[in-house]
């Protein structure tokens, strides 16, 4: 005989929410982190001189510090003869470019406005697939334009501009279209976790955003030395297979590496005896299996050190000591 008292029958508490509730819930947790986001969203207008007149552009940004430096994208502000900005209330203000990185396609421009509503910045590790994102921006010009979606996946690697990977992207579902690019993307306590920064053309759905982490890394050299370091050999190269024979021979841990197709001229490659047509197969006793590994490796902590090369010429196992030199240098 049932006991209506019994503890397992369910109280009204207890019964699934309903399809409205669940809605209510979502509706709340998308205005609120929009609500906290919007007031540090702002329009980057770009005015770029060229032999045909004037062109114009545009994406977003967001405030990251209260004393008007914002977080946009390289591909928004690069090349920029001008820059104007325009707030959440409508206010204008001229830019200036404060820092570019086109490696991890994001830059840093600055309003002489203070006291501005800084972002809240998250944390990038934190977030897992499946999660409420939301992304603000100005697409097509239509300012602090709101979507939603969730975290797809993490972990992907998207080439920038400049041929080089950024690593560590967030692929989301949040509809981003052209004028998105260099918002935020936020969890669902507002903070921002992301960069807009691309989608896919034809897809539906497939959008990426660049890690705050990484984002946070950046700015931060961009304020203090106004571009980021990166340690530079002087090789072009491209992928290719090695041989069988020779992976089995000198039992080397990958079965592609970095074909050398050319060498410039007083570059620390030259001075290493790198030719056209070695295969780069070790940097630093670290495998290479093509040219992002070796971008990976060429970092700033590596300008100025000496590190073992390892290179196939012919089938003969080289290897010679280079060092790098800052490629901001060069």
């Amino acid at each position: 005989m049932l006991d209506l008292n019994d503890s397992a029958v369910p109280t009204p508490d207890s019964l699934p929410a309903t399809n409205d509730e669940l809605l209510d819930a979502y509706s709340r947790a998308v205005t609120s982190a929009a609500a906290r986001i919007t007031p540090s969203v702002v329009n980057v207008e770009v005015h770029q001189k060229s032999g045909r007149g004037e062109a114009h552009g545009g994406g977003s940004g967001f405030f990251f510090t209260p004393d008007g430096f914002i977080l946009t994208n390289s591909h928004v502000v690069s090349g920029a003869s001008s820059i104007e900005v325009a707030l959440a209330d409508g206010t204008r203000f001229p830019a200036t470019i404060v820092g570019d990185d086109p490696h991890t396609d994001l830059a840093v421009v600055r309003i002489s406005a203070p006291n501005q509503v800084a972002a809240r910045l998250g944390d990038s590790d934190d977030i897992r697939p499946g999660q409420l994102v939301v992304a603000v921006g100005n697409p097509y010009g239509f300012q602090c334009t709101v979507t939603a979606g969730v975290v797809s996946a993490l972990g992907r690697t998207m080439r920038a501009r400049s041929g080089r990977l950024i690593d560590n992207v967030i692929q989301t579902d949040a509809a981003l279209n052209p004028g998105n690019s260099g918002g935020p993307l936020v969890n669902s306590r507002g903070e921002v976790i992301g960069v807009n920064t691309a989608v896919i053309a034809m897809a539906q759905g497939i959008c990426f955003s660049i890690g705050i982490n990484t984002a946070k890394f950046v700015a931060s050299r961009l304020i203090r030395d106004g571009q980021i370091t990166r340690s530079y050999i002087g090789v072009a190269g491209q992928n290719v297979p090695v041989h069988r024979r020779v992976v089995r021979f000198y039992d080397l841990p990958v079965e592609q590496a970095v074909l050398v197709m050319s060498v410039e001229k007083g570059s620390p490659a030259e001075a290493a005896d790198l030719r056209e047509g070695d295969l780069i197969v070790a940097y630093g006793e670290r495998p290479i299996s093509g040219v992002d590994d070796l971008h990976r490796l060429l970092t700033e902590e590596q300008v100025g050190v000496a590190s073992p090369i390892t290179f196939i010429r012919h089938t003969e196992k080289i290897v010679h000591t280079i060092i790098p030199v800052n490629a901001n240098d060069r």
